[in-house]
Parts: structure tokens; sequence; C-alpha cells
């Protein structure tokens, strides 16, 4: 389903998001939305994420460290900033004001007070619903990915979906599983109460 607006209602969002469908802006259009729901949804199964030692190594001789929500715009614009983006001017707007509203939230990976890289999403009970990601130094968007997975673990989410399997998601753990499975997951952790994506 497409449809043309400025803004989606955070409300509509959500439940949107509980049911199952996720919004992508078109490339081709400034305001246009489409709705989809993946026949095999991606996830990240908590409990088998692996993070390359390489990478833990490298978290620990730079210095890098998490912060949440502390940029969230420049988030957002850091994953819109490539040649082709589904981030047009209504999902950047929709995602601003639901992390207004304390729906939307960002991971971030920052160094000497910098901003490095990070991913953005929805919090709904406890599942985190990954929108997208980015870096501007090497290797920061699988810190991202560590630090949003010890996140989730500490703060007793059980699901985080990442929408489409790739072959990047793939080397941490990613996996597809069936529209049922999901819908079974998701109804279960969005029923959750007591998980807060939170600051630090």
């Amino acid at each position: 389903m497409s449809k043309s607006v400025e803004i989606i209602d955070p409300y509509f969002l959500m439940e949107a998001y509980a049911e199952g469908y996720f919004p992508m802006g078109k490339q081709e259009s400034e305001t246009e939305v489409e709705w989809y729901s993946a026949k095999k949804r991606g996830i990240m199964p908590l409990e088998g994420v692996h993070i390359p030692r390489r990478v833990l190594r490298r978290i620990r001789s730079k210095g890098y460290y998490p912060r949440i929500n502390a940029s969230f715009s420049e988030v957002i614009e850091g994953c819109a900033n490539r040649e082709s983006t589904w981030i047009n001017s209504t999902i950047y707007n929709s995602f601003l004001h639901a992390h207004m509203m304390g729906f939307a939230h960002s991971m971030e990976v920052w160094r000497d007070n910098s901003l490095c890289g990070g991913l953005y999403g929805i919090a709904y009970g406890g599942a985190f619903f990954a929108e997208s990601i980015f870096q501007s130094e090497p290797e920061c968007m699988k810190i991202a990915l560590h630090f949003c997975h010890q996140h989730l673990i500490e703060r007793g989410f059980t699901l985080w979906d990442v929408q489409f399997y790739n072959p990047f998601l793939g080397q941490f753990g990613c996996k597809e599983i069936s529209e049922k499975a999901y819908q079974t997951l998701l109804n279960e952790a969005i029923r959750l109460h007591g998980c807060r994506f939170g600051t630090t």
C-alpha cells in the first residue's frame, strides 16, 4: 500500500508495527510511503548474536563508547546519507516525532565526543524494530550492533527485528523466520511491560 503524507501519526505507526508492518519511503518521492510485511522476516536472535573478537578489540583500542538518544536526528541523517535511500522527508519527520514521543530510539557509537556511527528503531514492549544503520568510521556499524545487542539483553527485550536478512547481518547471526513464527514472537514481545530502551 502506498500513501503520500507529510508525517505518520506516531500512534498509527506503533499500531502498524504491532501488526507486523513497517513503512519505507519511495525513493522518487519526498512524501510518499509504502507499507510492508515481509513473508520471510529477518531477526537477530538475541541468544545467538555473534560479534567477532576483532570488533571487541577495536572498541577497546580506539576507545569507542555507547550513547543512547544523544543525537537521534544525526543518526537518521547519517543513515539517509547514501546514494540510494528510502528515508525521505516523511520517514525522517515521522521518526523524529516518534522519538520525541518516546517511541523511537538511537543506539550511537561515540569516540572523543564525536558521533562515529549508530542505528535507530522503534521500541514496543519487549520488541525492538531496527530501521537503519550507518558509520563514519570503519567497523562502527558492527560496534553499533554489539552495543545494541548488549543493551537489549540488559533491558530484557525478547525480539530484535531487522526486517530483512542480508549477508552483512547474517555474519552476526541474523536469520529468516516464517511470517507465522514471527507473529508469535511479536505478540509475545509487545505484551511485555518494563522493557525500556531508556538512556545512558
